[in-house]
């Protein structure tokens, strides 16, 4: 069985993700996966799964928290 990086659990259907940049972890779940992987919302801080909206280095998971954050040129894609 392999132990999970994110939360410690030893699972037997545990599988690896390499980044790009070459780091290699284990998880038991997407939901670890997603948890330590995915950006986080500068406003909310809720984990950006999706394409969500970036400028100048901030990551926003919609319009409504960048413009909460003071980012207003920025627009969701529908």
């Amino acid at each position: 069985m392999a132990k999970c990086d994110a939360c410690g659990n030893d699972y037997d259907a545990a599988f690896r993700v390499t980044t790009a940049a070459g780091k290699a972890y284990t998880f038991d779940s997407f939901e670890c996966a997603i948890f330590t992987l995915a950006p986080a919302c500068e406003h909310c801080n809720v984990r950006i799964v999706g394409h969500g909206l970036q400028k100048g280095g901030r990551m926003f998971c919609c319009d409504h928290c960048a413009e909460k954050a003071g980012v207003k040129e920025l627009r969701d894609r529908a």
